[in-house]
């Protein structure tokens, strides 16, 4: 699964990456965690690509109850085109994520140690996901949600944890907003090369952010 990730990297520059003319302003965060909002680009009818602001945890349409989307942060590739929570989703509305890299933890010992992830270039990328527009009809509140795609890990992640969210750039973020259905078991092998290092355990806590958080302490893995 994917339960924590960062983005810093300028909103404009990498919104412009991924074919968005217009931007708006996204702060640095080092510990984005569930039920937060996170940058994502979608289609949109009138004005091609936009950069927007989605809650971490996906809401289906039909849900009486938001709270439903504290369990949606992530959807596994296998069954995402099936399942009712996302299947819709799948189907009209696909987005990116934006991201410089996502934590994992990795059992040794006693204990799991957190590692940060990252693409081997330093460059941000983004996370195929999904999203949904939540209306509540006695309130007239609406929420506008999203949630990450998981796949088997590859070679390099399988070291640290058996799953991993589906990492897309170029070409493979285009055919994803394409809604191309053979796009990710493609993405597995045509992904960033990727380089891992452990961190501080108060990334566990996600009331902590800061810089310092990303910092390594120990021996960085590449693929």
């Amino acid at each position: 699964m994917c339960g924590r990730f960062a983005f810093y990297s300028p909103s404009e520059a990498t919104a412009a990456l991924f074919g968005v003319s217009t931007s708006i302003s996204v702060a640095p965060r080092y510990n984005i965690a569930p039920t937060q909002d996170i940058a994502a680009i979608r289609n949109d009818e009138s004005e091609g690509r936009e950069l927007t602001m989605l809650r971490w945890g996906l809401v289906p349409f039909w849900a009486k109850d938001p709270s439903i989307g504290n369990r949606m942060i992530n959807a596994r590739a296998e069954t995402v085109a099936e399942k009712p929570a996302f299947r819709a989703a799948y189907r009209h509305r696909r987005c990116l994520v934006l991201a410089d890299g996502f934590y994992e933890w990795h059992k040794e010992g006693a204990g799991k140690t957190p590692y940060y992830i990252s693409a081997v270039s330093g460059e941000p990328f983004a996370f195929a996901g999904l999203w949904e527009n939540w209306h509540d009809k006695q309130s007239d509140a609406s929420i506008q949600s999203a949630t990450l795609i998981t796949t088997a890990a590859n070679d390099f992640m399988s070291t640290l944890h058996h799953r991993m969210p589906v990492v897309l750039h170029g070409e493979t973020a285009d055919r994803w907003l394409a809604g191309d259905d053979d796009l990710i078991e493609y993405a597995a092998s045509h992904g960033p090369g990727l380089r891992a290092w452990p961190v501080d355990r108060r990334v566990n806590n996600a009331r902590n952010e800061g810089a310092d958080l990303i910092d390594a302490t120990g021996e960085t893995l590449e693929a």
